[in-house]
């Protein structure tokens, strides 16, 4: 009878830490209230369980493990995003160059503060850097650029949308960083629009997970990075057809987005989300050694992620069948 009831204790210290970070199957009296709107969205980007799933899971065990140590990143993080379970991360707070993943922000303000019906004229002053697909004289609607801009990685594109939003580059990368102190981005700081190297435009893996998921609750963010191909108007009637730059859309099962960023001192990075049997993954992976890599290294990751849910979410009902047979037994 001893024995039973330690394992009762057991049970119940083990439910009680998964049920707390794994669903809402059980509401008690002294749960937190239930936040909604912006509210929930703050407090969802910032909740990060560090401990729910390896005090559970023996995560060494589970299949792609052994793997994650050949990765040629430097750093990633990646988390289920409806609670913030943390599965796996390497050097998450290490300060790194973001490259093109800095659009998310850029977009995110464009679609906030942006007249998405007004037209835009690319000139010839807003070619201060390379990889674009506009050329001088080329007129957009707004929402079309933002579109071109996160599907095409284009640069220009990104600074067009800064002068569109906040009149000039400087007003907009105000707005970029106090949305990152909004965000609670405590080691980001944002100095062009784009991602272009820049040693006081930076980051961390743990910041841009913030920041793409409180992004993808954004309907029309998730839409345009969701997209795998568009013919894209501009507004002389012409069309520039443009393939997504991330490769998983379409490739890997359950991709929803989210954005591609390359560039010398940033190595190849991926912010990626996927979405399985009711489980969604957020995972930023940060310079991989080449363009390829950067794919392949995250389809191992999600892979890895989705079989530690599913393993948890089994272990979760076994505690919970425990339990209440040797509560019948007392």
């Amino acid at each position: 009878m001893k024995e039973l009831k330690l394992m009762l204790v057991w049970s119940l210290t083990l439910l009680s830490s998964m049920l707390s970070s794994c669903g809402s199957e059980v509401r008690t009296t002294s749960a937190k209230p239930v936040l909604e709107g912006e509210e929930a969205r703050l407090e969802k980007i910032a909740t990060i369980d560090s401990t729910a799933i390896s005090a559970v899971l023996d995560l060494d065990a589970i299949e792609g493990y052994e793997a994650l140590d050949t990765l040629s990143a430097d750093a990633w993080i990646l988390v289920e995003d409806s609670l913030g379970l943390l599965i796996s991360a390497k050097h998450a707070d290490q300060r790194m160059y973001p490259a093109s993943l800095t659009k998310m922000m850029t977009c995110l303000l464009a679609l906030e503060h942006g007249h998405l019906s007004d037209s835009i004229t690319i000139t010839k002053d807003l070619f201060h850097t390379h990889d674009c697909r506009v050329r001088p004289g080329d007129g957009y609607v707004a929402g079309n650029l933002v579109r071109e801009m996160m599907m095409l990685s284009d640069n220009v594109a990104a600074y067009a949308l800064a002068r569109h939003v906040a009149g000039d580059t400087v007003a907009f990368l105000d707005l970029m960083n106090q949305k990152a102190r909004y965000l609670s981005m405590e080691a980001t700081h944002f100095a062009n629009p784009n991602g272009m190297p820049n040693d006081s435009n930076y980051s961390t893996a743990r910041d841009l997970l913030s920041l793409s998921r409180y992004c993808m609750d954004d309907t029309a963010f998730a839409r345009i990075v969701g997209t795998p191909f568009l013919d894209i108007p501009l507004t002389d009637g012409r069309h520039l057809p443009s393939q997504n730059t991330n490769v998983l859309l379409g490739s890997y099962d359950g991709c929803i987005g989210v954005k591609t960023g390359y560039t010398r001192k940033a190595g190849s990075c991926l912010a990626s989300a996927a979405s399985r049997d009711g489980v969604t993954l957020f995972l930023i992976l940060l310079k991989s050694d080449s363009y390829a890599s950067r794919f392949s290294e995250s389809a191992a990751l999600l892979d890895y992620g989705f079989r530690v849910m599913e393993t948890y979410r089994k272990e979760k009902w076994k505690v919970w069948n425990t339990m209440m047979r040797l509560y019948r037994i007392q």
